[in-house]
């Protein structure tokens, strides 16, 4: 049996973050040979995964970000098990370093961001150690993007959720000012669509077969009950579409009239909006 000291544990535990007792077992099962003590540890961290697949991840952080030529925005939630692992730095630190890479790959699908490889390993690996290190169930589970002439990124304080919104115009009047806000009103109202075209048909028919039904239970008249169904989908448009949501900053008008006024040439190309729990 190798003869394992204190620093060599403490070294490994530097390098891994795993603790110590782990970090000593490891080298003990490796002779001290550091290297294949990680693989170890990784090793240790795919089984706990496994363990631990059945077990709720509902925690996480959610953060945005934008690339520096402005027209690629990622958001990126790692989600974990408790609070506590969401609110400590290194956890926080490692999902920052995954937006970075995704920022600076511009991956297009979760799986090919799980795929980059991160300081010699794949992001994958990765998330794998992170559970090994924290003993939680650890996922990367929500990767939305957004490309566009020019783009905008917003994180709610707490990190528990982001949006990302891409305009048409690169640059041109008001174009820094309107981003911003519209992905503050992404936040705070949670639109579903950009304008009513785009809303899915099949939520439009569910949103009307719910207000006959509950026109019907108000005891409308059976020939009035679409006629006032539609004017709850119409409702529901308005509440549900951001081109037609009252605009935050001033409820007196809409958010399409907003950037009508702000630039009458801007349009916005899409969004996302990532909530914890959501």
């Amino acid at each position: 049996m190798a003869n394992i000291t204190a620093a060599e544990v403490n070294n490994l535990r530097k390098i891994t973050g795993a603790g110590m007792m782990d970090c000593k077992k490891a080298l003990i099962e490796s002779e001290g040979d550091v290297e294949k003590a990680i693989d170890i540890l990784r090793k240790k961290g795919q089984k706990i995964a496994a363990k631990r697949a059945d077990k709720s991840a509902s925690e996480g952080v959610v953060l945005a970000g934008i690339n520096k030529e402005a027209n690629f925005a990622a958001i990126v939630m790692l989600n974990c098990e408790t609070d506590f692992v969401a609110k400590n730095q290194d956890f926080i630190d490692f999902t920052n370093s995954v937006l970075a890479l995704a920022l600076g790959k511009t991956p297009k699908t979760i799986e090919a961001l799980l795929a980059l490889e991160l300081d010699g390993r794949t992001v994958e690996e990765h998330v794998s150690e992170q559970m090994g290190k924290i003993g939680e169930s650890i996922k990367l589970g929500t990767y939305e993007i957004i490309e566009a002439p020019r783009v905008f990124s917003y994180i709610h304080p707490g990190n528990r959720l982001a949006t990302i919104l891409g305009l048409n115009l690169a640059e041109g009047d008001n174009v820094e000012k309107a981003g911003h806000e519209l992905a503050m009103q992404v936040a705070a109202m949670s639109p579903i669509a950009v304008d009513k075209e785009d809303v899915p048909q099949t939520v439009l028919d569910k949103e009307l077969e719910i207000g006959i039904e509950q026109a019907r239970q108000e005891g409308k008249p059976e020939a009035m009950l679409e006629k006032i169904a539609m004017g709850k989908v119409s409702k529901f448009i308005k509440e549900n579409t951001l081109l037609n949501q009252d605009f935050v900053r001033d409820t007196k008008k809409t958010v399409r009239q907003y950037l009508a006024e702000s630039n009458k040439d801007l349009k916005v190309t899409g969004f996302h909006r990532v909530m914890l729990g959501a």
